[in-house]
């Protein structure tokens, strides 16, 4: 079995590759301190089974896994409270509370299983309550990360099974869902005006009458984007009219 772990944490690092030397069919290919390192070592080395840090700088463990498509087996390390352990209880999803001892390790492994990738989505919107977005996204481009500044995103709109992230120098997908960037995005900054787009309200310039009882909303770059009744109350409330 060929083995990643990700993990900025020195001595963390150390402990789990100690462990794992008393398992002999283990493989250890990949340290990595942090989600960049790790995204590509997984692209690399087609790993059978990670251990991913949640809190890395750079991008987190969960930034990093959304942006796997079919993600190997994986048995989370963190330092969460208590409470922020039920997303992986919920999906039965194998992680290790820091600091963890030899005994626990040893239960972990002798449950690994794969993860499919709807237990995944799940996971990322269950985790969504804890793991807020803070000043960028981070998407997949050309095989590639990018970070995203949440400056510079423009809306947000519903396309199937992605989301497309509208900026000033293009747009970019991402495998998630409206319902999870409501939750995650700055509430003040963001605002769901409709049921396919996601706003950020920096950009408005006017709020008009598009026909009887429906309204469409201007933006600085002059994209007009409709508004729903919902996104209408909501919109008035923001902007104080």
């Amino acid at each position: 079995m060929k083995v990643i772990i990700i993990d900025d944490e020195p001595l963390a690092r150390l402990l789990l590759r100690e462990y794992l030397e008393t398992y002999p069919d283990i493989e250890l290919v990949g340290e990595c301190s942090d989600g960049f390192e790790g995204f590509k070592a997984i692209q690399l080395h087609h790993p059978d089974l990670i251990f991913l840090d949640i809190q890395m700088p750079k991008i987190t463990g969960f930034e990093m896994l959304e942006m796997i498509d079919d993600p190997p087996k994986i048995i989370f390390t963190t330092a969460f409270e208590d409470h922020a352990i039920k997303a992986f209880e919920m999906q039965a999803i194998d992680y290790l509370l820091k600091p963890f001892s030899k005994e626990r390790f040893d239960k972990a492994m002798s449950g690994v299983k794969i993860i499919d990738n709807n237990k995944i989505d799940q996971l990322l919107i269950q985790s969504s309550s804890f793991s807020k977005l803070n000043d960028r996204i981070v998407v997949k481009q050309n095989n590639r990360i990018k970070i995203i500044p949440l400056s510079q995103v423009q809306y947000l709109e519903a396309a199937d099974d992605y989301v497309k992230i509208f900026t000033s120098d293009g747009n970019y997908l991402k495998r998630q869902t409206m319902h999870y960037f409501e939750n995650c995005l700055p509430a003040h900054e963001f605002i769901r005006i409709h049921r396919s787009y996601l706003l950020n309200t920096q950009l408005i310039t006017r709020l008009e009458l598009h026909e009887k009882e429906s309204h469409e909303v201007l933006l600085t770059n002059g994209i007009r984007l409709p508004v729903s009744k919902a996104g209408y109350i909501k919109l008035k409330e923001v902007l104080g009219i």
